[in-house]
């Protein structure tokens, strides 16, 4: 539950970073929420999911 929501508020901050700064229409970014919730429905799902998980336990992994 905490990858996910640290996940969200990360994304969330790209969304609006590259809102503010680099153009991003809001009308983009209403397009790409829509398509994040439809894919979020569809079999590809587990997936992602999957592969954020890993991504996170790789990130997490590395020693400073």
């Amino acid at each position: 539950m905490i990858l996910n929501i640290s996940g969200v508020v990360l994304l969330g901050v790209i969304v609006f970073l590259f809102f503010r700064k680099d153009g991003l229409k809001a009308s983009h970014a209403i397009v790409v929420t829509l398509f994040g919730f439809y894919l979020a429905s569809t079999g590809v799902a587990p997936g992602i999911t999957a592969g954020g998980e890993s991504l996170a336990s790789l990130l997490g992994g590395i020693k400073f």
